[in-house]
C-alpha cells in the first residue's frame, strides 16, 4: 500500500514552481542581453609524438640506466629520470649544445634532490636516443649542483611506451 502525505506533495509543488519560474526569468534576461561573443583562447598544439623504433637502454655496472642521446646533432650522456619532470641539462652540457646564457636567464626556481636551485629554460630541437626521436623538448638548464644532465619526462612521456626490466629499459617512439 502507497501513502501519500499530501502536505508534502504540496512542498514538492511550491520547490518546482519556483525553480521553474526562477529558469524562466534567467532566460528572459539572457535573451534581453545583447549576444556577447565567446573569448578567444589559444590553445597550445598538441605536442608531435615520437617518432623512429625501438630504443634500448641497458642497465649500467652503478645500477642506473645511461642513455647516449643525440640533442641537436651532439651527443651527450644523461642519466635516465622519470622522477625528472623535464629534460634537466649541466651548465657544461648546454654551453656543448650552444646555449650560451646569462645570469638572468635563470629565472625558474627548481627543486632537486640536492635542494633548491635555479634554472633557464631552452627547447631543444631535437632529442634522439638510439632513433626514437621527439622534436621539440622542453629543458631546463640547471644553475649549479646538477652532477650529469637527465632524460626526464619532457622527452620519455612523448613515447608511446617505455618498459623496464632489472636489466634494460626499451622505449618505443
Amino acid at each position: 500500500m502507497v501513502r501519500i502525505d499530501l502536505s508534502s506533495l504540496g512542498l514538492v509543488a511550491v520547490a518546482t514552481s519556483v525553480a521553474l519560474l526562477t529558469v524562466h526569468g534567467f532566460e528572459a534576461m539572457a535573451s534581453d542581453r545583447e549576444a556577447v561573443p565567446a573569448p578567444v583562447v589559444a590553445v597550445a598544439a598538441p605536442a608531435k609524438p615520437a617518432t623512429g623504433g625501438v630504443a634500448r637502454v641497458d642497465r649500467a655496472d652503478d645500477g642506473h640506466y645511461w642513455a647516449e642521446a643525440e640533442m641537436d646533432g651532439r651527443r651527450v650522456r644523461l642519466l635516465v629520470d622519470t622522477g625528472a619532470s623535464t629534460v634537466a641539462l649541466t651548465r657544461d652540457d648546454a654551453l656543448r649544445l650552444g646555449h650560451r646564457l646569462i645570469a638572468s636567464d635563470f629565472d625558474q626556481v627548481v627543486h632537486t634532490a640536492g635542494g633548491e636551485t635555479r634554472a633557464a629554460r631552452v627547447r631543444l630541437r631535437t632529442v634522439s636516443v638510439d632513433g626514437v626521436e621527439v622534436a621539440g623538448v622542453e629543458a631546463l638548464v640547471v644553475e649549479r649542483g646538477l652532477k650529469t644532465s637527465l632524460l626526464g619526462m619532457s622527452y620519455l612521456g612523448r613515447l608511446s611506451k617505455i618498459e623496464a626490466t632489472p636489466d634494460r629499459l626499451t622505449l618505443t617512439a
